[in-house]
């Protein structure tokens, strides 16, 4: 579950990272008004939970209380990234003079969490790592130890920060570790991470995601941040919050179905690695294949899918009856596009019979050519089923 920017810095706060003073406001009247308490130059910030909102308009910047107001009104009500404006942060802008990239992760890889930083923040961190990524420092942490304060210093030092912004950097990066591990996050990201032109440092932005799975030990914690009614996230977000399941969409072309949250990211990861773009995460495994006709229209209905991998490995969870659960969805909803099987594990001689009995498709030996055939269908090559 993603928390809004306001949301997450609350958390940052309390926590002890040193965010700016700001205040959340639904009308142009009350940005106005919280401009003129704050009685500075002002950032005005759509909350949506989305990333890159400078870059989309989301973010507007006011000298003076009246500016506020019509800054106010021109992103509520708008749409940002598949999501309604419905309240905007009025906060001081900051006298920016470095940013910086720091955030604490899942690493399905190492199995734990995995602390990140860089002295390069801001908008357009995903390219510099893709361009760049040795200049992404990256601390694999065992959570039988936790975070140290020489490990997280060890990710600052020797940039040319300074003794006392490296102090700084170091006490945010350990805080944002405690708050990772208090609220079984699945992220916790400052980007960026500024130093102001007075040498300190403060967490401009934040985007915080929460395990899903944990908020039943955290009802305070969701009392708090979360609204009765969440109407963050696209529309099919939306839905699928209704249909309890758990699916994000993306903005690729190749669509996903699989089971257990890790052998989705997986499937997710194998189509980037192939050269494709995943459209959605959708999660389908326990009981959730009783919602297989639901779950595949929410994929369908992304314009964008244009082929569909189905990739089940049971252990416990038996394929044959996930198998069963998304052919009858798929019977149903007669989807046009290619769909493309990988079957390992409980029950799968008998699932890999079903779909060869009532589809005419082979699945494929391994996840890997699975999914190469869907990112080559999606792509317009190849062969289209299988």
């Amino acid at each position: 579950m993603k928390l809004l920017e306001h949301q997450g810095k609350q958390l940052l706060a309390q926590a002890g990272v040193p965010v700016p003073r700001g205040r959340v406001v639904t009308t142009p009247e009350a940005a106005q008004q919280a401009a003129a308490v704050l009685g500075c130059r002002v950032a005005l910030k759509a909350q949506v939970p989305a990333g890159k909102r400078g870059k989309a308009g989301g973010i507007g910047f006011a000298g003076a209380p009246e500016d506020a107001a019509g800054a106010a009104a021109r992103l509520l009500g708008s749409e940002l990234a598949g999501s309604r404006v419905d309240a905007v942060l009025v906060e001081e802008a900051a006298d920016i003079a470095q940013e910086l990239y720091a955030s604490v992760l899942n690493d399905p890889a190492g199995k734990g969490p995995l602390v990140l930083f860089c002295p390069a923040g801001g908008m357009d961190i995903e390219e510099l790592s893709a361009r760049d990524p040795e200049s992404i420092r990256r601390l694999g942490v065992d959570i039988r130890t936790g975070l140290t304060a020489d490990a997280a210093r060890s990710l600052v030092t020797g940039l040319g920060l300074g003794e006392h912004v490296e102090e700084q950097v170091t006490s945010a990066l350990l805080t944002m570790y405690r708050l990772y591990r208090t609220v079984e996050a699945e992220l916790v990201e400052v980007n960026p991470l500024v130093v102001t032109g007075a040498g300190e440092v403060v967490a401009l932005d934040s985007k915080i995601s929460l395990d899903p799975g944990a908020l039943g030990r955290h009802a305070e914690l969701v009392a708090d941040l979360v609204p009765e009614r969440d109407d963050t996230g696209t529309e099919l977000e939306r839905r699928g919050r209704e249909l309890g399941l758990q699916y994000l969409e993306l903005d690729g072309e190749v669509g996903v179905l699989a089971n257990g949250a890790g052998l989705t990211m997986t499937t997710l990861d194998a189509v980037t690695h192939y050269g494709g773009k995943p459209a959605n995460f959708l999660e389908i495994g326990g009981d959730a294949y009783t919602k297989a006709t639901p779950a595949l229209r929410l994929v369908l209905d992304n314009p964008r899918v244009r082929s569909l991998v189905v990739n089940f490995c049971g252990a416990f969870a038996r394929t044959d009856v996930m198998t069963e659960g998304v052919l009858a969805a798929i019977e149903e909803l007669r989807p046009e596009l290619p769909i493309f099987f990988s079957i390992h594990g409980t029950g799968e001689e008998k699932a890999i019979r079903l779909v060869r009995e009532r589809l005419g498709v082979e699945p494929y030996d391994t996840m890997d050519d699975a999914v190469r055939a869907a990112v080559a269908a999606a792509a317009g090559e190849g062969k289209v089923a299988g």
